[in-house]
């Protein structure tokens, strides 16, 4: 066994004296019906999991076991499953996965205005539990990332803040808050969606974007928050206030995702997505049905935790001429029937039931979900719980899909309950 060094041990004592503070309370509009009736963070992703499960599997991973989950809107789905899948924790080590839904502690006419507001008006929880550092992570992102790490560069350079990035190509930069830093990876300018992005030094065609991942010393934290709750021109966001005020007045750094994040055997790079349009999101979901996907799954060093009721195995029947039970290159959840149709290049939920001669191409289909016979489904996402009538053709004529469901611009097509019971 290799001796441990001082280093390693400084890292693996600095979680305990840190809290998670997960943001998890954003509408995700950008999602269109998706979450009409869940937060982003609660929406399902990647065959089994939700977009929460990432950062709360990160904190894990990391050796952080004082958890926040702070909510907001549309809260049900996204309390259930952290209710019923997060129960893990040992509380007489201290140890907890806590909800701090909107509760107007502070003022009973106000919600969570923001999300530095979300943490000010929790502000006397904090203060009892009494960590040297917190960790603000955005709840609706999908990475690997061992905080623990970050933790340890922020302390060895003496930051007051350090501000979690990812390195995107400088052109594709203008959709993000863009961090400008020295040689030193100080900040020395925030920028939010910049027509001309800052490089970092000596990459002209790379740039910084903010991750919405935060390391604050938690005293300096609360007087910023106490600070911008009397600021009546504030919105009371990081990224909008916080961050921008605090750049040229005292020490803020970027911490790339490069130093910290994990990466599998046979990858070349640190795996991050925000998934946060239709789009975005079906390409995600079907980046894990190919042979090597960006993000590994299957990585016993790094587990993804999450909740699933037991559920038997997925199972393929029948095999005569042309109705046969099978899959290609697809991911296929446990509960899952494929009972005579043909699932290529597409990734079921749990307890999905394909029904004889449908077929199913590039389609994301959410949980209990029934596909009717000789149903042709293709490039689309199908909601939870929506019972696809038979004989249904989405994917192949565009005007069509148009008319009864929402298309994107790029041709990838939502399906929920409400638009099927308008067909009626």
């Amino acid at each position: 066994m290799p001796v441990q060094t001082a280093e390693d041990a400084s890292i693996s004592l600095l979680p305990r004296r840190a809290i998670a503070l997960v943001l998890a309370g954003g509408r995700g509009s950008r999602l269109k019906q998706l979450t009409d009736r869940r937060a982003k963070p609660a929406v399902h992703f990647g065959g089994k999991y939700r977009i929460v499960d990432f950062a709360l599997s990160n904190c894990i991973n990391s050796g952080i076991r004082r958890i926040y989950v702070l909510t907001q809107y549309k809260s049900h789905s996204l309390l259930r499953h952290l209710q019923r899948g997060w129960g893990i924790f040992r509380s007489e080590a201290n140890e907890f996965v806590d909800l701090l839904p909107a509760q107007q502690r502070i003022d009973e006419a106000l919600w969570y205005r923001g999300t530095a507001d979300a943490i000010y008006q929790n502000i006397d929880i904090l203060e009892a539990e009494g960590p040297e550092f917190i960790l603000v992570l955005a709840g609706d992102h999908v990475y690997k990332m061992d905080y623990a790490a970050m933790l340890y560069d922020h302390c060895e350079r003496r930051a007051e803040v350090t501000v979690g990035c990812v390195e995107v190509p400088r052109t594709e930069a203008t959709q993000f808050g863009v961090m400008h830093v020295d040689a030193d990876d100080r900040v020395v300018d925030f920028l939010e969606k910049p027509a001309d992005p800052p490089s970092i030094p000596g990459r002209p065609d790379t740039a910084l974007a903010s991750m919405g991942i935060y390391i604050f010393n938690a005293r300096f934290l609360y007087d910023q928050l106490r600070r911008d709750a009397a600021d009546l021109h504030s919105s009371h966001d990081f990224g909008k206030d916080i961050i921008p005020y605090l750049v040229p007045r005292t020490r803020v750094l970027a911490h790339s995702l490069t130093r910290s994040g994990i990466i599998s055997e046979g990858q070349s790079k640190p795996y991050w997505r925000d998934a946060g349009t239709i789009d975005s999101y079906w390409e995600a979901n079907l980046e894990l049905t190919t042979v090597t996907p960006a993000l590994d799954l299957y990585d016993d060093f790094w587990p993804i935790h999450t909740h699933q009721v037991q559920l038997p195995p997925a199972k393929f029947i029948w095999d005569a001429g042309d109705r046969r039970g099978m899959a290609i290159d697809s991911l296929v959840a446990g509960g899952c029937i494929v009972s005579g149709g043909m699932v290529k290049s597409s990734l079921l939920f749990s307890s999905v039931r394909v029904n004889s001669y449908a077929r199913l191409e590039g389609a994301v289909v959410l949980p209990r979900c029934n596909i009717g016979r000789h149903a042709r489904l293709k490039n689309c996402i199908i909601d939870s719980g929506c019972d696809i009538p038979e004989h249904l053709v989405v994917g192949e004529d565009p005007v069509e899909d148009s008319r009864r469901f929402e298309r994107t611009e790029k041709g990838i097509v939502l399906i929920t309950r409400e638009m099927l019971a308008a067909l009626q």
